[in-house]
C-alpha cells in the first residue's frame, strides 16, 4: 500500500475531496447527508480531508469544521486560499475572485480558520496563482502564516514546474495539487517529476475523471443545469460519444481483476509514484467505501500499460479556454 510522505510524515494514499458536498456538481446533498458521508469517511479510517474557501463560498469549510472538529487531533485538515467568493458590485453578490496579494492571503487564511473552527490548518494551498502577483510574494505570505502558527505546511495548485521551483526557493512546498487521472495526464510533462525531486506530494484531484472513469455518468445531457461539467469540452455531446467508447473495455478489465472501474482508475493514479496522493470526491457512502478500498489494489506493469492504451485518443480539453487562461501549466 502506497504511503506518501507529506512534510516528512507518512499519510494515507487516498483522502476525501470535500468539494462535492457543497459545490460544482448540481444541487449538493443535505446537511444530514453530507454529515453522514464525512462520518462514514472517519469510520473507514480516512484521515485526509480537503476543502477550500471557494467551495460554496465558505459553506464547505463551515460544514467540514462542524463535523470534523471533534476529531481534529486525528485528521489532516487541508484548505486553500487565494481564490474565494468576494462581494462585487452594488448588490454585493459573491463572485469568484483570484487574489494572491499577501494581505488577501492573510485575510483568507484567518477567515478559513474561523469557518473551520480550528487554530491551525495542516496544509494550506494557494488555490490559484494570481499571475499579477509574483509567486515569491504570495508564497512569502504563506510562509508568514507558518511563522504565525496558523498553517503547518504550504501547497500550490495547478502550477507549472518552473513556478513550483520558484516557490520552493522561498519556502518548502509540501504538496502540489493538480488534476491527474487516466484521461488527464498533463502533470507528466514535468510537475510529477518536479514534485518527486523537491520532496513534495502530488495530490491528484478528480482522479476519476469527474465520474467518467468510475463509469457513473449515463449521459452528460442529464446533468443538472448548474453542474460544472456542462462547461467542459470533454462532456460536450460529440466528445462524449467518442470518449465513452473506451468504457466497455474498462469495465471488462475491472471485471477480470475483481474490482470496480473506480478502483482500477484510482489504483493506476497511485501507481504513478510513491509521492502521489489521490483525493476523489463523492456524495455517496457506497462510492466512498469503494474508493477507499482501492488502496489495497496493486496493478502489474502489464495492466497499467493496458489501461493507458484504453484511454488514448480522448477528445476534448479538460477545461474550457477561459479556465485555462487562469492556470499556469507546463
Amino acid at each position: 500500500m502506497n504511503a506518501p510522505l507529506l512534510g516528512g510524515q507518512a499519510v494515507d494514499a487516498i483522502g476525501l475531496g470535500c468539494m462535492n458536498l457543497s459545490h460544482a456538481y448540481g444541487t449538493p446533498p443535505s446537511e444530514a447527508e453530507a454529515r453522514a458521508l464525512l462520518e462514514s469517511a472517519l469510520e473507514q479510517g480516512m484521515t485526509c480531508f480537503d476543502t477550500a474557501a471557494l467551495y460554496g463560498f465558505g459553506a464547505n469549510e463551515r460544514l467540514v469544521g462542524r463535523v470534523l472538529a471533534p476529531h481534529r487531533d486525528r485528521i489532516l485538515l487541508c484548505s486553500k486560499g487565494g481564490m474565494t467568493g468576494q462581494p462585487i458590485g452594488p448588490g454585493g453578490a459573491l463572485q469568484r475572485v483570484i487574489d494572491g496579494r499577501p494581505q488577501s492571503l492573510q485575510r483568507d487564511c484567518e477567515e478559513s480558520l474561523r469557518r473551520l473552527g480550528t487554530d491551525v490548518i495542516d496544509l494550506y494551498y494557494l488555490h490559484r496563482w494570481d499571475q499579477r502577483v509574483p509567486i515569491e510574494d504570495s508564497v512569502g505570505a504563506l510562509a508568514r502564516l507558518v511563522e504565525q502558527g496558523k498553517v503547518r505546511m504550504i501547497g500550490l495548485s495547478e502550477v507549472s514546474s518552473a513556478t513550483i521551483r520558484r516557490a520552493h526557493a522561498v519556502h518548502p512546498v509540501a504538496a502540489v495539487q493538480s488534476e491527474y487521472s487516466l484521461w488527464s495526464r498533463d502533470v507528466e510533462r514535468g510537475v510529477l517529476a518536479t514534485c518527486a525531486q523537491i520532496g513534495a506530494c502530488l495530490v491528484a484531484f478528480s482522479p476519476l475523471g469527474r465520474g467518467f472513469l468510475a463509469d457513473r455518468i449515463a449521459d452528460p445531457a442529464e446533468l443538472a443545469a448548474n453542474d460544472l461539467r456542462r462547461s467542459m469540452p470533454r462532456f460536450q455531446q460529440d466528445a462524449w460519444l467518442h470518449n465513452r467508447a473506451c468504457l466497455p473495455a474498462l469495465r471488462e478489465l475491472a471485471l477480470d481483476l475483481g474490482c470496480s472501474p473506480a478502483q482500477l482508475a484510482l489504483a493506476w493514479v497511485l501507481s504513478r509514484g510513491a509521492h502521489v496522493l489521490a483525493i476523489p470526491g463523492t456524495t455517496h457512502t457506497g462510492h466512498l467505501k469503494d474508493n477507499w478500498a482501492a488502496r489495497q489494489l496493486a496493478l502489474s506493469p502489464e495492466v497499467q500499460q493496458r489501461l493507458e492504451g484504453l484511454l488514448q485518443g480522448i477528445v476534448g480539453a479538460r477545461y474550457a479556454p477561459a479556465t485555462f487562461a487562469e492556470i499556469d501549466s507546463d
